[in-house]
């Protein structure tokens, strides 16, 4: 694809960065046949091709976004389904980040959208805010059907109200943590807490901890360490994003240059992608803090690699059950991770089953389900049929958003795989199982 960008704009690093990106497209639209919007919608313009078009126009021109490019681009879900598709390697995820953030920095958008995400931005990266969030949203509920019908912010009213659980688990323990490795100490490991995991299903970081130190793996939740960034990153809001990512490489560091780190683990696969990234996010910043940010990034592995790398042994015999395996977008486009999850699953007794269209997004994708009510009911709905297609009992993945879109009353047991593993090594059953395990 042919640019006309001045030497004054790609004095910009992002837009210089950008650039590249835009001249290794060569049009060829593999990526529409594997996008989730373009295949809901039909429209070009919903399709990677059609927003790379859109952005590059938007980049050229230099001024605020306009309605119908801010549209399509809030549209595009950041499941990266087109970068496992494209043969030209496009890098559609460091293009679309820019987009977003030219759009923040732009585009007035309309006055209730701009407190919504705001709101969005400040409470889902802290969980005690979110979790007082959760409480008045449950009090909320029964109010719901008074919301008028028309206009979207209510719509998106109503789908934070549905989405929201009726009651919450427990708070876990505040504060820095050292678990002890059982036996001989093999290695040792900072556990990304995270934000909204922590609150909505603290048992999955449990299951987590117990795992690796079965293992013989130290694990340290670390003092400073929190939200990974990625909810404010994809809303395009910067600022904020980059000082929690600065927070987590200021508390790895001191792990590294203390006892050391083997790998910073993460156990929800929407923040490993934005940790792993890491270093791409501060390249530009100084020379300490972008060496620390890559010397993170490179230690940054999803739970199934740490625990395919330590060897892990189900102590327990199969269950008999069968597993609908779900792979999240974050962990087999974002991360390239397909093989270990299953492999895992399958070495702890469990058959799994695949759906049809596995590489389709279930219409999480952060904060797109409450942003893009319609089209991720859809995208759910859709993947809930191919999850119930395959017949088996329950459904496995390994993405905190994923779980909660996924779930509800009428849907199949969800639970995250890590649950699974830890419950055929030992630990308790899965509560979302019920009785449906044997």
């Amino acid at each position: 694809m042919q640019t006309q960008f001045s030497a004054a704009q790609l004095a910009d690093p992002d837009t210089r960065e950008s650039n590249a990106i835009l001249r290794s497209c060569v049009h060829c639209g593999f990526c529409t046949a594997t996008c989730p919007t373009f295949v809901l919608l039909g429209d070009e313009l919903d399709s990677p091709r059609g927003r790379i078009y859109l952005i590059k126009d938007m980049l050229e021109g230099g001024g605020p976004a306009t309605e119908p490019v801010v549209r399509h681009v809030d549209r595009c879900l950041s499941c990266l389904s087109c970068m496992t598709t494209c043969p030209s390697g496009v890098n559609y995820m460091h293009l679309v980040d820019h987009a977003r953030k030219h759009i923040e920095e732009t585009y007035v958008r309309p006055w209730p959208e701009r407190m919504l995400r705001r709101l969005l931005g400040t409470l889902l990266p802290h969980p005690g805010r979110f979790r007082l969030a959760l409480r008045g949203a449950a009090l909320a509920r029964p109010l719901r059907g008074l919301l008028p019908a028309g206009p979207q912010i209510f719509r998106r009213l109503r789908a934070m109200l549905d989405l929201a659980p009726a009651a919450l688990p427990p708070a876990p323990r505040p504060g820095p943590q050292v678990h002890r490795a059982q036996g001989q100490r093999r290695g040792r490991v900072a556990l990304l807490s995270g934000c909204a995991q922590t609150v909505l299903a603290p048992s999955i970081n449990d299951a987590t901890i117990r795992l690796l130190t079965r293992l013989g793996v130290e694990v340290v939740v670390s003092p400073g360490q929190g939200c990974c960034g990625a909810l404010n990153h994809h809303m395009g809001q910067h600022d904020p994003a980059m000082r929690l990512a600065a927070a987590n490489i200021a508390a790895w560091t001191r792990e590294m240059e203390g006892e050391g780190l083997d790998a910073v683990v993460i156990n929800a696969s929407g923040c490993g992608t934005t940790v792993k990234d890491y270093g791409f996010m501060f390249r530009e910043a100084e020379p300490a803090l972008a060496a620390q940010a890559a010397a993170v990034a490179a230690l940054a592995k999803d739970v199934s690699e740490v625990l395919v790398r330590f060897g892990y042994a189900p102590s327990r015999p199969a269950p008999g059950l069968e597993v609908a395996y779900h792979a999240a977008c974050s962990l087999q486009h974002g991360q390239k991770i397909t093989a270990a999850p299953k492999q895992l699953l399958r070495q702890a007794g469990f058959a799994v089953r695949e759906p049809a269209d596995a590489h389709l997004c279930c219409g999480s994708a952060g904060t797109y389900n409450l942003l893009q009510p319609e089209i991720a009911g859809q995208l759910r709905e859709r993947k809930r049929a191919s999850l119930r297609a395959t017949g088996a009992a329950v459904v496995a993945s390994g993405n905190i958003g994923c779980l909660t879109q996924l779930g509800g009353a009428d849907a199949m047991p969800v639970v995250h795989t890590v649950e699974l593993l830890d419950w055929m090594a030992g630990g308790p059953e899965p509560a979302a199982l019920g009785a449906t395990a044997p």
